[in-house]
């Protein structure tokens, strides 16, 4: 006469380390955990997952099934503790993530203004003089008025006399623009 193995039994051999226990136990448990944590997340593929995640961390829990409850009530326990790990680091990722998109949105649109405004000078350049549009490209490349001079062979001053006058064409290039 043959006894049949019991879910203590084999939750104690697989604590141990007896694989064939614990493909046992999982085998008997499988199914019925899975539509616990069906029900307990309402969608199939994070019910796998769960499920998945808690197959794979059950070899270390069984090591502190102490044999005083169920297995199948230690089972359940274990399940409704993932599941709540798992909505506290979504609704932790959620809260993290929130607000993201706005920033996102606002730096696309902020590079896109600063394009359209790099578009703009680079263009509008083409209408100055040589010598104020040669300036103006050495300054706006972060070059010091004293290293453009060195570079155009002319004075610091007039460095800066070229940027102001171009200061003032941009200006004046831009007010004709708005008017029109």
């Amino acid at each position: 006469m043959r006894m049949s193995v019991t879910d203590q039994d084999l939750a104690i051999a697989a604590a141990g380390g007896d694989g064939q226990a614990f493909a046992s136990l999982l085998d008997r448990h499988y199914d019925r955990l899975f539509a616990f944590c069906f029900r307990m997340t309402g969608r199939r593929e994070e019910a796998e997952d769960l499920t998945q995640d808690i197959c794979a961390a059950l070899p270390a829990k069984l090591a502190g099934f102490r044999g005083d409850a169920k297995v199948t009530t230690w089972l359940y326990r274990v399940a409704m503790n993932a599941a709540h790990d798992r909505r506290r680091k979504q609704a932790t990722y959620a809260k993290a993530s929130d607000g993201w998109g706005d920033w996102e949105t606002n730096r696309t649109a902020a590079n896109a203004e600063a394009a359209a405004q790099l578009d703009w000078l680079s263009e509008a350049m083409r209408h100055l003089s040589d010598d104020l549009r040669d300036t103006l490209a050495l300054v706006l490349d972060d070059m010091t008025h004293a290293d453009a001079a060195h570079v155009l062979g002319v004075s610091e001053g007039t460095i800066s006399w070229r940027v102001s006058e171009a200061k003032k064409a941009l200006k004046a290039l831009k007010a004709k623009e708005d008017v029109a």
